[in-house]
């Protein structure tokens, strides 16, 4: 059954917010999910389930958290408007380090794989790799751009960062060496994220042209470019046998505000929308696969919703609804049973997909 949002609660002003949740952790800990019914613009009565934290985490930010990323099987980091980024053992609820270096917001995190080293880039032009097992200064300092750096990708064997921006370029790093070794730029194309492809050459951006483009990393150039969406596209993922992506798209009130599936092997058109949420469909990713259901997507919202969808139909399986958390602004899978959400006014929502009774998908804590 598909499921929609209601109207946002007046929130606080957004710093006052956020210092309140770090202080009253352990208040919001003790309220429990409960369900209501929603009657949407359509005419039908639906039942929304919202959800509040059961476990006491101590906060990872104090600010508005704009990405999060996972690490291994149990850290996850994240960066926001505090400038700093935070590896965070999701598990325990600890902050296991903090990364200072970043004079103006983070916007992306992007981990090298089998590794303890991430990428973050900034509102400061700036892209910096930094090594948990090391000190807490910036391994390299990454500078050329001339806006703020929107998109991180790191190639399947971990030795080229591909970065992008809204100053409509895309760059190309030797990790080994922070040399830049290839530049491309195209016209308006201000990039809103970048996801490198596995096992392949090939990097998928997302532009506020409504466009998805894919790039050839060798010699970083166009390869293919996506029919053009209504609206701005926000997002971009590759699933994992990277055979298709994801986009996503802004709106509001219901126009636009969908998230695209496509075909990246053979004729690269559009194979699935799917269309529910209310506001700027903000981030998405392919969920592992359970053996006992169809392959399946997620995807958070701005109307504080997170819907996870059949992947095949389009169908919306389940929507949670995260009251007073404000717009979503990224996800990430945790483990086969666990989604990361970012927000603006709540911190990361750990999130629990439960298949014992088909999929119920709940807020397990707060951080």
């Amino acid at each position: 059954m598909l499921l929609a949002c209601c109207h946002l609660k007046p929130a606080l002003p957004q710093k006052i917010f956020c210092r309140l949740w770090a202080v009253m952790g352990k208040l919001q800990s003790k309220l429990r999910h409960s369900g209501y019914k929603y009657s949407r613009p359509d005419g039908l009565i639906e039942e929304r389930v919202q959800t509040k934290a059961s476990r006491e985490y101590s906060p990872a930010h104090v600010d508005t958290v704009s990405v999060v990323a996972t690490l291994n099987s149990d850290l996850c980091v994240s960066g926001g408007k505090d400038k700093t980024a935070v590896a965070y053992n999701w598990t325990t609820g600890h902050v296991v380090k903090r990364f200072r270096g970043h004079e103006r917001e983070i916007t992306k995190i992007a981990c090298i794989p089998k590794s303890n080293q991430f990428f973050s880039a900034s509102r400061d032009k700036t892209v910096m790799m930094w090594d948990l097992q090391a000190s807490s200064q910036p391994r390299q300092r990454l500078s050329g751009h001339a806006m703020v750096v929107t998109g991180l990708a790191v190639s399947p064997d971990s030795s080229q960062l591909c970065t992008g921006s809204r100053d409509n370029s895309l760059l190309l790093w030797d990790v080994g060496t922070g040399r830049c070794v290839e530049r491309a730029s195209v016209s308006r194309n201000l990039v809103t994220h970048l996801c490198w492809v596995p096992r392949e050459p090939y990097v998928l951006q997302s532009s506020e042209d409504k466009t998805i483009r894919l790039w050839d990393s060798r010699g970083l150039q166009m390869a293919h470019v996506f029919p053009t969406k209504r609206h701005i596209q926000t997002h971009c993922e590759v699933s994992v046998d990277g055979h298709t992506c994801i986009s996503c798209s802004s709106g509001f009130g219901g126009e636009g505000c969908e998230a695209t599936l496509w075909d990246l092997r053979q004729t690269r058109d559009r194979i699935c929308e799917y269309k529910g949420h209310f506001q700027t469909v903000a981030s998405c990713v392919f969920l592992p696969k359970s053996m006992a259901l169809p392959p399946m997507i997620a995807t958070s919202a701005h109307d504080s919703t997170v819907k996870i969808w059949n992947q095949d139909t389009g169908a919306c399986l389940f929507t949670l609804s995260l009251d007073g958390s404000g717009p979503l602004t990224s996800l990430a899978v945790g483990d086969i049973t666990s989604l990361l959400c970012a927000s603006f006014y709540r911190g990361i929502h750990l999130l629990s997909m439960d298949y014992s009774r088909g999929l119920e998908l709940k807020e397990v804590a707060a951080f």
